[in-house]
This record gives structure tokens, sequence and C-alpha cells, in this order.
């Protein structure tokens, strides 16, 4: 699977609004493959949502980068209300620095 990863996104609104233009570009996504998940309560994940730049506690140095596959290495961040996904690779930081839209 491939998605469309965005660096240094402010939010998920933002996040939408140029994958729409990419797609609309023509822009093939990246390989991925997920290394955790977090399930977040609505309220949670819209604070997270709201600014992609706020450190999260649930980002380590270890999460992200790319595999020896050229793979980006994700966390898969959950709505538990609504299902709605978003990938961070954090490329080592500590917020998410690359944010994908994960669709079904």
């Amino acid at each position: 699977m491939k998605v469309l990863f965005g660096r240094k996104v402010s939010n998920l609104a933002e996040l939408k609004g140029i994958t729409i233009e990419a797609i609309k570009q023509g822009q093939r996504g990246q390989s991925y493959i997920v290394t955790k998940e977090v399930e977040l309560e609505d309220s949670d994940f819209q604070n997270f949502a709201n600014d992609f730049f706020n450190d999260q506690p649930w980002i380590t140095e270890e999460d992200g980068g790319v595999n020896q596959n050229r793979e980006a290495r994700c966390i898969r961040v959950i709505n538990k209300d609504t299902g709605e996904k978003v990938l961070v690779n954090s490329e080592g930081y500590s917020y998410p620095r690359y944010t994908a839209i994960e669709n079904d």
C-alpha cells in the first residue's frame, strides 16, 4: 500500500487539502509499514489533529524513518469513535514530522 506523506503539515485540515492537490497532480505515494497503533478517544484525536507540531508522549526516538525496503515506518493513529486514521512518521522526533491519511 502507498500513501501521500506531507512534511511538517500543521494539522489534519491542511493535510487533507494537500493530499487532494497531490492526487489531482498525479503524485504517487510512498510505501509504508505500520510499526505500532495508537487509539485515541475523539477529544484526544481532535487535539492531536488540530496541531501536528505538538510533541506526543506515544512517539519515541525509535519511531519513524525508512526500513531497508524503502518503506516509511509509521504509527497508525486511530480515532476510536470515527475510525479516522492518520499515519505518522516522526523521523526520530517527538512530533508528527511526516503525516498521511490512511484510507481503507
